[in-house]
C-alpha cells in the first residue's frame, strides 16, 4: 500500500470514528437529560450550544491550519473527540453535559475541515475528487451506523457507547500520531486575512440579495429537520415508552432514507421536475410528514413516518442548494458560504424552539413544525417563479420570405 492511499484510509477512519460518535449521542442524550430531571428546553440547548460553537471555532482551525499545519490541528480535534466521549460517559449532573457538548463543539469542530484540507494538499488533482467522495461517505455511514450502535448497546449501560466510541477515536489518534505526516507544504507562509467568523451583517445584508429568499426557506428547511429529530427521543419515551434502541433504530432509518433518498432521488427529480418545483413539492410534504407523526401510533407507523419525512427532507435541501447556485449574482463561493450560514443558524434555533415547544405540550413541535412548512410552502409559492424561457430572435429577412 503506497502512502498516499494509507494515509486516505486514516483520515477516513478518523471521519468515521467522529461521526459515528456523533450518531451515537443522539438517541441516548434524551435518556441522559431525563434521568438527571431535565426536560425539552434544556435538550434544544444542549443540541444548539455544539452548533453554536462548531459554527463559531470551525473557521478559527482551518484558520490556524494554515499557520501551523494541518496535522497539529487533527490531533488536537480527536483528542478533543476522545476526552470528551469519556466526559459524556461519567457526566452525572446536567452542567457536566453542558461542558462536555459544549468542548465537543470547539475541540471536534477542528476534525472535518481539518481531513478536507489534508486531502486537498496532499492528493493528486485527478485523485481529489475520490478522496472527498470517500470521506463524505465514512462520515455518511457513521452517522447511520451510530444511532443503531448507540441505542443497542446503551441498553447494557448509557454511558458504554460514550466509551466504546472513545476508544476507537484513541485508535484513530494513535494511527495519526504514527503514520500521518504533515501535509501542508508551507506552514510559514503568510496567510490573508480571513473575514469575520459571524459576520451578521453580511447575513442580513444577504436577505436582499435575488437569492435571499432562498436562504430564508434553507434555514427554515434545516430547522424544521432539528425540531423533528433532536426532541424525537423525549417525545418517543414519553407518549410510547421508547428506550435508547428504538429511538436508535428510528434516527438510524431518518439518516439511511436521507442518504439513500440524496444519493440516488434527489438529481433525478431536479433533473426531471426542475428545482423550483421539487423545492415547493417537499415544503409541502415534509409539512405533511410532520402531521403523520402525530397520527403514528405504533412503532412500524413511526418507522414509515419518519422515512417518509427523510424523503420529503432530503429531496427539498439538494434543490434549494442547487436553486441557490443557479440564481446567484454574487460570486459562488460567497453564495455557497452564506447557504451553510443559515443552516447553521436552522441547527441553533430548530432545537431550542422545539425543546421549549415539547416543555409546554408533548406534540407542539411537531404542530410548530407543520405550520412553519405550511408557511414556507406558501411563501415559496410567491418568492420562487419559474425563470422565464428565452426567446429566440426573429430575422427580418426570414420574416419577408
Amino acid at each position: 500500500m503506497n502512502s498516499q492511499r494509507r494515509n486516505l484510509y486514516i483520515l477516513t477512519f478518523v471521519l468515521f470514528v467522529v461521526m459515528l460518535g456523533y450518531g451515537i449521542i443522539i438517541p441516548i442524550l434524551p435518556f441522559y437529560i431525563e434521568s438527571m430531571g431535565a426536560g425539552g428546553m434544556e435538550l434544544g440547548l444542549l443540541a444548539a450550544s455544539y452548533a453554536v460553537m462548531r459554527l463559531i471555532f470551525g473557521p478559527i482551525w482551518g484558520g490556524l491550519s494554515d499557520r501551523v499545519g494541518r496535522k497539529p490541528i487533527l490531533l488536537i480535534g480527536i483528542l478533543g473527540y476522545v476526552i470528551t466521549m469519556v466526559w459524556f460517559g461519567l457526566a452525572t449532573q446536567l452542567w457536566m453535559l453542558f461542558a462536555a457538548r459544549i468542548l465537543a463543539g470547539i475541540l471536534s469542530s477542528a476534525t472535518a475541515p481539518t481531513t478536507m484540507a489534508y486531502i486537498g494538499d496532499s492528493a493528486p488533482e485527478e485523485e481529489r475528487g475520490g478522496g472527498m467522495g470517500l470521506l463524505g461517505a465514512a462520515g455518511g455511514v457513521g452517522t447511520i451506523l451510530g444511532p443503531a450502535m448507540g441505542g443497542f448497546l446503551a441498553d447494557t449501560s448509557l454511558s458504554l457507547p460514550f466509551f466504546i466510541a472513545a476508544g476507537l477515536a484513541l485508535l484513530s489518534l494513535i494511527l495519526a500520531v504514527i503514520f500521518l505526516p504533515e501535509s501542508y507544504p508551507a506552514p510559514e507562509q503568510e496567510v490573508e486575512e480571513k473575514e469575520a467568523i459571524i459576520d451578521l451583517r453580511a447575513w442580513w445584508q444577504a436577505l436582499f440579495t435575488p437569492v435571499g429568499t432562498l436562504f430564508i426557506l434553507t434555514f427554515i428547511s434545516t430547522g424544521g429537520l432539528m425540531i423533528f429529530a433532536n426532541v424525537f427521543g423525549l417525545y418517543g419515551l414519553e407518549r410510547f415508552g421508547y428506550g435508547p434502541d428504538q429511538v436508535g433504530i428510528i434516527m438510524m432509518v431518518l439518516g439511511l432514507v436521507s442518504a439513500l433518498t440524496q444519493g440516488l432521488l434527489a438529481g433525478p427529480a431536479t433533473k426531471h421536475w426542475g428545482d423550483e418545483r421539487v423545492i415547493k413539492i417537499g415544503l409541502l410534504a415534509t409539512a405533511l410528514g410532520f402531521g403523520l407523526l402525530l397520527l403514528a401510533n405504533s412503532f412500524v407507523t413511526v418507522i414509515l413516518t419518519t422515512a417518509f419525512f427523510a424523503v420529503t427532507y432530503s429531496m427539498t435541501n439538494p434543490a434549494l442548494l442547487s436553486l441557490t447556485s443557479r440564481r446567484a449574482t454574487i460570486p459562488q463561493g460567497i453564495a455557497m458560504g452564506l447557504s451553510n450560514s443559515f443552516v447553521s443558524l436552522g441547527r441553533i434555533v430548530g432545537p431550542i424552539l422545539g425543546g421549549i415547544a415539547l416543555d409546554i405540550r408533548l406534540g407542539l413541535p411537531y404542530i410548530i413544525g407543520a405550520a412553519i412548512m405550511l408557511i414556507a410552502f406558501f411563501a415559496s409559492l410567491i418568492w420562487i417563479k419559474p425563470e422565464p424561457v428565452a426567446l429566440e430572435p426573429i430575422h427580418p429577412a426570414t420574416d419577408a420570405q
